[in-house]
């Protein structure tokens, strides 16, 4: 309904599950100019909505709205790298690894806990090992694939299931000079001919869910390398004794487990 209703303005959206058992989800709209029509338009489109009440414009507060999103777009730093907006272009530390992404429909600006403890884990994991050759699956804004490449230097295979994802993840790889190394594409599933093509690989990183993530065990173990890891995450906490399981099933074994803001990062390795 959202989509429909901002598709006129060519405004991103972006939805983040925030608790899977209770099917809870955050969706943010980001506004990139007419900041009054957007939060008219915003209210225009809620009130209608079953089982909510209508929200009067004259409740909200007087916001400067673009000020406002940007300020939620700070900065990221996690690990070696520098996660950032074009808004703070130039404001790394000596020996970080920046990476420009900015707020579009493609999930992953290094805010969430799942995408900051997988760029931990890249940066700890991709130096010790030494990896040759990288899949990114569920690519989203292709922050991890970017910084796969930009740190190790070798291939990058970026898939997602979301064309709209791909687009943009082929932009942000673009934009951040990593073209010669990573290639995104649309894949529904591992059957696509471009992970026959380039398996096997030496690390697979994978923000999904728990549960499709518990499903890929099979196909991870088949498409890894022999002493390859994988790192995983969009899993709960509550959720991560499952996860290793699934994937102990398929003759791996658990490295560690980052905790960031409710969410595990799992590293296993064959």
């Amino acid at each position: 309904m959202l989509e429909t209703a901002f598709e006129e303005d060519g405004l991103p959206l972006a939805i983040v599950e925030i608790d899977e058992a209770e099917d809870l989800q955050e969706i943010s709209v980001y506004a990139t100019d007419d900041p009054e029509g957007v939060k008219a338009r915003i209210v225009g489109t809620l009130s209608p909505l079953p089982g909510l009440p209508g929200i009067d414009t004259e409740e909200l507060p007087d916001i400067d709205w673009i000020a406002h999103s940007l300020a939620g777009l700070k900065a990221v730093r996690a690990g070696r790298f520098f996660v950032h907006g074009s808004h703070e272009t130039g404001r790394h530390r000596a020996g970080e690894i920046p990476i420009e992404i900015e707020a579009s429909l493609a999930f992953g600006t290094g805010h969430h806990g799942t995408t900051s403890g997988c760029l931990e884990m890249i940066g700890e994991v991709a130096l010790r090992e030494r990896p040759r050759n990288a899949l990114d699956l569920g690519t989203g804004s292709a922050v991890l694939a970017i910084a796969i490449a930009k740190l190790a230097r070798i291939p990058v295979l970026a898939t997602d299931i979301d064309p709209i994802a791909v687009r943009v993840a082929r932009q942000n790889v673009r934009l951040n000079r990593a073209a010669a190394w990573v290639e995104a594409v649309t894949a529904p599933g591992f059957h696509h001919p471009a992970f026959a093509r380039r398996k096997p690989f030496d690390l697979i990183v994978a923000n999904i869910l728990a549960r499709p993530l518990m499903r890929l065990a099979p196909a991870m173990a088949h498409h890894l390398s022999p002493g390859g890891s994988v790192i995983l995450s969009g899993i709960l906490d509550h959720q991560r004794r499952p996860v290793i399981a699934a994937y102990v099933g398929q003759g791996f074994r658990h490295v560690a487990t980052f905790h960031r803001e409710g969410w595990a990062t799992i590293h296993m390795k064959r």
